[in-house]
């Protein structure tokens, strides 16, 4: 069975809205080597609508390294009841009963599924047991002043993340892997 691994950035004060527009930060070589080995072993990409959108916006059209051809590449499904089809090569809408559609996806053969941004779409996954892995990229600082809905810990279902593998950037970025065991 295939695995669904969320990666998600967050302040250490748990926004996860708007990355782009977040204090930049050092580029670091390790960082895009973790990320394209992710995506490598991946053959799907599933996301929520707002991250969709902001995905399409940056990566259609754009060539040129391993991380931009493997994500335009790739099949893309987009969780969303206001999108209905995308010019965005390989994209597929899911639009109703979102949970049983990620698990036949989930059942087919093929590599892992990549989901960035974690939104309703990551909430319903741990509710209904389909994530098996998140890896959070804690960005080393505090945004403040942001509505609770960019933050990561809103409302959330129960579930206990055991530590699985850490790595620690240069430039003071802590990913942080963990499994996830659902109603713990």
């Amino acid at each position: 069975m295939r695995r669904i691994i969320n990666s998600t950035y967050i302040t250490a004060d748990g926004v996860i809205k708007n990355p782009q527009d977040w204090p930049p930060l050092e580029r670091d070589e390790t960082a895009d080597a973790i990320q394209t080995e992710l995506l490598s072993r991946c053959d799907a990409v599933l996301l929520g609508k707002d991250t969709f959108l902001s995905f399409a916006a940056v990566w259609q059209g754009q060539a040129g390294d391993a991380y931009t051809d493997r994500l335009n590449a790739m099949r893309k499904y987009v969780v969303s009841t206001t999108i209905h089809t995308s010019d965005w090569e390989n994209t597929v809408v899911l639009d109703t009963d979102i949970a049983a559609a990620v698990a036949r996806i989930k059942d087919q053969p093929g590599g892992d599924i990549v989901s960035y941004g974690f939104g309703r779409l990551g909430r319903t996954l741990v509710e209904n047991g389909l994530l098996d892995e998140i890896r959070l990229w804690v960005h080393p600082f505090f945004l403040g002043g942001t509505a609770a809905g960019t933050l990561l810990f809103g409302h959330a279902p129960a579930a206990r993340l055991t530590l699985v593998d850490s790595q620690l950037l240069k430039n003071g970025i802590a990913i942080l892997n963990y499994t996830v065991q659902h109603g713990a």
